[in-house]
């Protein structure tokens, strides 16, 4: 996907561990406390709020380094989608003075705590995009439709729920590439607002293997001895040619 969008910054946030009663209360990365996959359970969150203060801190240090709340996209799969569209549609008063994000991005998910959720005025027309599965055994369609039916009824006006049939609690290329449109849509390339990205050329060795470390590609760099070598791995990275 980074590849499809070369502009775009992707931050990858892991969620904390904790108790999952689920899970046999035994400990797991987890956004919040799941009780059940019942519509009733689906009401007991506990932690959410701590990680939509994460979440809502993370956008506020990237507006901090100049990029704007509409340049911006919250998406995640499963619990990860259900965080986003429960955060981005209820952004601070303050910002959403400011605009909404460019979109939100759901990939078998759901509205979690429904009964605690109401939209920021001013962020109603805000981009969905909520890709499910007709299968899914974990988060089950009808959930997905309650979802849209009730954040529509709160005043989302852009919200798009589309199935995918045959595909379980996953996603699948099809989706991927909706994703894709989704984002290229609502997160065009514009001059006026990039982030640099230092030339892999000018960074120091501890740099470029940070940025290596960063991007997955530890395993690559067995046997390289010379910094144009790591240059190299870097930039074909960046170019989309691994």
């Amino acid at each position: 996907m980074a590849s499809k969008i070369p502009y775009a910054k992707f931050i990858l946030p892991s969620a904390p561990m904790r108790k999952v009663t689920m899970n046999m209360g035994m400990f797991m990365p987890s956004w919040y406390d799941i009780v059940g996959l019942d519509k009733r359970s689906n009401e007991f969150c506990e932690g959410i709020d701590e990680s939509q203060e994460k979440i809502l801190k993370i956008l506020k240090a990237e507006h901090e380094r100049g990029i704007p709340y509409n340049r911006m996209v919250l998406a995640g799969f499963s619990q990860g989608g259900a965080l986003s569209l429960y955060t981005g549609m209820q952004l601070p008063a303050e910002v959403a003075a400011e605009s909404r994000l460019a979109g939100i991005v759901v990939m078998s998910g759901y509205l979690p705590h429904a009964s605690g959720f109401n939209i920021t005025p001013g962020l109603e027309d805000t981009p969905i995009f909520h890709g499910h599965g007709t299968v899914d055994p974990m988060v089950r369609l009808p959930a997905a439709k309650e979802s849209q039916e009730h954040v529509k009824e709160k005043g989302a006006t852009n919200y798009k729920l589309k199935t995918y049939s045959g595909l379980a609690h996953s996603v699948s290329p099809e989706e991927i590439s909706d994703v894709i449109t989704f984002l290229l849509t609502y997160l065009p390339p514009r001059d006026d607002c990039k982030v640099k990205v230092k030339d892999p050329s000018e960074m120091s060795i501890k740099e470029l293997k940070a940025a290596i470390t960063k991007a997955g590609l530890g395993k690559n760099v067995a046997g390289l001895m010379e910094k144009s070598e790591f240059v190299d791995l870097l930039t074909k990275h960046r170019d989309g040619k691994l």
